[in-house]
């Protein structure tokens, strides 16, 4: 698959590449771009089903903390804080790196421009007194704009928006916390709150582990199974991502550039910078935050074997970027090549598949800041925590399959009221980072699995 998605990269870069030069972006945008568009709303119609039940599962499947005592509050919260901890670094690097800075002010201005248009078109937001490309080539453009915000701002529906934003803006401290119990749970599922969704499933969940068997029996297995047929849906759909991968990224490059060949480069240049970002993320998490644990909690192991060690179950988790492929290759690696007991793995290592997804969190947190820098929407402070809570609370619902990524990524997108469609821009490198990113999965539930058997006694590392 990974080949194959490579190709259609290629290609759809070239195709990009020849519309652009030999004006074939009318038939493009016409004939080509919706397949994307598709594939956008294909994605969409899971997430929240997918979502909703596999946090359901993941968390009914902690009935076993109850007998395992201390070793499930142990997983749970070093999933959690690791987790934590991999979206700050995101973040942290995002905001000091800027990678969506590194293209020309012409370009992030018409991007601007575009997250405007859109925002006010779904009643998100409405453009604000300040002028984002005040020279004379520009100036149509943002008036054109502004015109169109005032005639559309005296609508019901917008003047309601403006005043819930108000009221939010005046709210209390607490409102925040309000907000994340729904009072309807099909409303929120219809207007995918996140949050709320979240918090559904967990409690749902929790539920479900304190019931009677009798009575949670019938339910339990039906959550797992309608779980599974919504990530065989995923599946299903990652089987035509080449052909999707080819026209989003064909129509994405053609809508950028337009008739300019010289935007080409310039979506070059960011995809290289949001790469690098995501790259020492995700390098930091695997070359400092885990041997920093290794060191503090476990005793007489270097992290040089203990790399070694899952030497083989990382590069399977590059090569498949599934976490869930990998649990084979994983437990046999930390049962053998590290000791840890199997009582232990086998509780630990299949919920951190589940459960644990620091690299798809921390890609998550510097795509999304990324891509608002890129379109010159400046993040406050509140909604950079939004991303931190939306990615970890996303990411126990993360099915550990190939492409499952891109569904949560439209959800931490909305979370924040940025356009889900903007993923189509980092799709040509979201593979190659996929597959780093499900190392760093990995490498996260070994190192739990490993603090947690030396904590309860049950690490015999081999001679």
């Amino acid at each position: 698959m990974h080949w194959q998605i490579i190709i259609a990269l290629i290609l759809g870069a070239v195709y990009a590449f020849l519309s652009v030069n030999y004006g074939w972006n009318e038939f493009t945008l016409n004939y080509i771009d919706p397949f994307g568009k598709i594939f956008i709303n294909a994605l969409k119609l899971i997430a929240v089903p997918l979502v909703l039940f596999s946090i359901i599962s993941g968390v009914a499947a902690l009935r076993d903390a109850t007998k395992l005592g201390k070793i499930g509050l142990k997983t749970l919260g070093l999933y959690i804080a690791t987790t934590l901890v991999a979206v700050a670094v995101g973040l942290l690097v995002v905001n000091v790196l800027k990678p969506g800075t590194k293209v020309s002010e012409e370009l992030k201005t018409e991007n601007r421009i575009s997250y405007e248009v859109w925002a006010n078109d779904n009643a998100i937001a409405i453009l604000d007194d300040r002028c984002f490309a005040c020279d004379d080539a520009n100036a149509a453009k943002v008036e054109a704009v502004r015109e169109k915000l005032n005639a559309e701002a005296a609508d019901d529906a917008v003047a309601q928006k403006r005043k819930a934003a108000e009221n939010v803006k005046n709210s209390g401290p607490l409102q925040p916390l309000v907000d994340i119990v729904p009072p309807n749970i099909i409303k929120a599922m219809f207007d995918m709150e996140m949050l709320q969704i979240i918090f559904f499933a967990i409690f749902f969940g929790v539920v479900l582990t304190v019931l009677p068997e009798e009575k949670s029996k019938h339910v339990t297995p039906f959550i797992e199974n309608v779980n599974e047929v919504f990530i065989k849906m995923v599946d299903i759909i990652m089987k035509a991502m080449p052909f999707f991968v080819f026209c989003l990224l064909a129509g994405s490059i053609v809508k950028a550039a337009g008739d300019n060949p010289a935007k080409l480069l310039e979506l070059v240049s960011f995809l290289s910078w949001y790469s690098i970002t995501v790259v020492i993320g995700l390098a930091f998490m695997v070359f400092a935050l885990y041997p920093g644990l290794i060191a503090l909690f476990v005793k007489n192991m270097s992290y040089g074997f203990f790399l070694k060690g899952i030497s083989k179950a990382q590069l399977t988790a590059f090569s498949t970027s599934s976490s869930v492929a990998t649990l084979p290759i994983t437990l046999h690696a930390v049962e053998e090549n590290l000791g840890v007991s199997k009582r232990t793995t086998s509780f630990v290592l299949p919920i951190g598949a589940t459960v644990n997804m620091d690299g798809t969190s921390l890609y998550q947190a510097v795509a999304v800041v990324a891509l608002a820098q890129f379109h010159m929407v400046d993040l406050s402070f509140g909604q950079q925590l939004t991303i931190v809570f939306t990615a970890t609370l996303a990411s126990i619902g993360a099915a550990a399959v190939p492409g499952a990524g891109l569904v949560l990524m439209i959800l931490v997108l909305e979370s924040v009221g940025l356009n889900p469609a903007w993923i189509a821009l980092i799709l040509p490198v979201d593979r190659i980072l996929d597959m780093c990113r499900t190392v760093v999965n990995v490498t996260g539930d070994a190192t739990v699995s490993t603090i947690v058997a030396s904590s309860e006694g049950e690490l015999n590392i081999p001679k």
